[in-house]
């Protein structure tokens, strides 16, 4: 474990990074922007809580899997912090993919989960938003969250209307990021530039009256448009 000043320079983030392999913490440490600033670490469930509480950061990065406390890796973590859930937010990083880990730490009160084949800059990218309360996953994970809790109730259908109000293009991007791809991989998926889908992502919350991704995942879901 080990902590420094939570004063970070002007816009970045700070960030608390539990891992129980020194060397992994090491390697996305070095691989963050810098935007993103690593003011504490920990290496089991008893280290992490105690370094959350005393730092408080704005997004915790967490492996699912972690030794001590209950057994019950991060999403015991989490739950023993829900007492900061106004002021921190729990990123997962993961190499597991399975649907029980993505699912259990999402219960427990994750904003998003990304596997460690992520990059540096979109892991920067993914810390950013959800910094920002936005909601984020790696591609194809999003579907075990949606499969395990449904449309939030009152998420139903309203007809079409909305949906054509998009282009068939806002329609693709839509799909892409309601379901946790980043701008990078849509871009890369439809063959356009980055800033053409933040133009066309700008476009669909602004007709759809959203103000967020983790809005138009569950815009999205409740049309089964995923």
């Amino acid at each position: 474990m080990s902590v420094t000043d939570t004063t970070g320079p002007t816009g970045a983030v700070d960030v608390v990074l539990v891992d129980d392999h020194h060397l992994f913490r090491t390697g996305v440490k070095a691989s963050l922007d810098s935007g993103v600033r690593v003011v504490g670490e920990a290496d089991d469930v008893e280290s992490a809580v105690r370094v959350v509480h005393e730092l408080q950061p704005p997004v915790v990065l967490l492996d699912v899997h972690l030794p001590g406390g209950d057994g019950g890796g991060g999403a015991e973590v989490i739950r023993r912090c829900t007492d900061l859930q106004a002021t921190t937010r729990f990123l997962a990083l993961s190499v597991s993919d399975a649907a029980e880990d993505v699912v259990a730490v999402i219960r427990a009160g994750a904003r998003g989960y990304v596997t460690k084949a992520i990059d540096g800059p979109d892991l920067s990218d993914a810390v950013r938003r959800v910094a920002g309360n936005d909601a984020v996953f790696s591609p194809r994970l999003a579907g075990f969250v949606l499969d395990a809790f449904g449309a939030a109730a009152g998420d139903v259908a309203t007809g079409d209307d909305e949906l054509d109000r998009l282009s068939a293009r806002e329609r693709e991007v839509m799909r892409l990021i309601a379901r946790g791809y980043t701008y990078r991989e849509v871009a890369t998926e439809l063959f356009i530039s980055v800033k053409t889908v933040e133009t066309h992502v700008s476009a669909v919350l602004r007709k759809l009256q959203l103000s967020s991704r983790h809005e138009l995942t569950r815009w999205a879901a409740a049309r089964r448009l995923l």
